[in-house]
């Protein structure tokens, strides 16, 4: 049994309903429950790319932040959710993904895996996993396809998530215009996306809460942030739900945006998903998040926002650090397939 928030044309009023819905069927890709493979990215950077702070022995839930496309952990939460967690004495730990967050998910993946078994060994806690962009959606890939993950993970976060890809960017292909593996994997209907969400997208015991925003830009129909099969706990809401006067675009939501911020703390501080009827209408006349400092959002979010996620590696001319353009999405690996290895 799952949740979802229906949103009302007229009154934009949010009723939970709970109903059984099916799982996406393809027998072309793996059942739900083989045994994942062994990690192909080597053991030390696999350790070297996760950095973990405070108190391990935490009353809080634990909190592992992936980031989103081009940007690394420092830029998408250093002076966000990172200061914030310090704040409330909360432990969290930062992956910091090769090719600066823009090269093959399937890699992505295996980091994310490690990061969570890791976590939970420090911990002795389930862990909740936050992310942004491409980061809300690539711990899927670990649920997906490393099924002994799934008892140690208690919440999947998504910001703004691109959960079904985007049908924004239509310029790749071979070229001038090729785009970085990570563009490819998130366009609307590829492989890695067809692979992502087969036979299921949540998974039995795991709260999942999705918030995104109706001004995205960037994952586009902004809807497609949405997750609705499985057995897993969803909350779907868009800011606006709350307050309808919201702006925020693709990039707020996942860095300074105040009504995010309150259901993601909503959906870490109880059992289950974020509710919408615990926040506070207040939320909707707060211009940041709370723990910000003023002078950070220009240090940081300005440079951002010249660089706005996937967008931007897909744009002829632009030459990002991180992985190579290529002129095809990155072929599957074996172990996604029904098949196997």
């Amino acid at each position: 049994m799952i949740s979802r928030w229906v949103h009302s044309a007229v009154l934009a009023a949010l009723v939970l309903v709970i109903a059984p819905i099916p799982a996406q069927a393809d027998s072309g890709f793996a059942p739900v429950d083989r045994p994942g493979p062994a990690l192909s990215v080597p053991q030390d950077q696999l350790k070297a790319a996760l950095s973990c702070h405070g108190d391990p022995g935490s009353e809080q839930q634990p909190v592992l932040l992936s980031p989103a496309t081009s940007v690394t952990p420092e830029e998408n939460y250093s002076w966000t959710y990172a200061k914030a967690f310090t704040d409330q004495d909360r432990f969290w730990c930062a992956v910091t993904m090769p090719d600066h967050t823009m090269g093959d998910i399937q890699v992505a993946g295996e980091h994310l895996v490690h990061s969570i078994r890791a976590m939970h060994r420090l911990t002795g806690k389930r862990v909740a996993v936050l992310g942004h962009s491409q980061g809300g959606m690539s711990m899927r890939w670990a649920l997906r396809f490393w099924p002994d993950v799934r008892p140690v993970v208690d919440d999947i976060i998504g910001m703004a998530p691109s959960n079904h890809g985007t049908e924004t960017l239509k310029g790749c292909g071979p070229g001038p215009t090729s785009c970085k593996p990570a563009v490819w994997q998130q366009l609307a209907g590829s492989e890695f996306m067809r692979a992502l969400n087969s036979r299921a997208e949540t998974y039995e015991g795991i709260s999942y809460t999705v918030v995104y925003t109706r001004h995205d830009e960037v994952v586009t129909p902004p809807e497609s942030s949405e997750l609705t099969t499985g057995e897993g706990m969803i909350t779907n809401v868009a800011t606006q739900d709350l307050c309808a006067a919201n702006t925020s675009t693709h990039l707020l939501v996942g860095t300074i945006d105040p009504v995010t911020y309150a259901l993601v703390i909503d959906a870490l501080d109880h059992p289950g998903p974020a509710d919408p009827a615990r926040v506070d209408a207040s939320v909707c006349g707060q211009p940041l998040m709370p723990h910000i400092d003023p002078a950070s959002v220009d240090t940081y979010l300005r440079p951002l926002s010249a660089i706005p996620g996937l967008l931007s590696t897909a744009l002829p001319g632009v030459n990002l650090v991180g992985a190579p353009s290529v002129d095809r999405e990155p072929q599957l690996r074996c172990y996604v397939y029904a098949a196997g290895c």
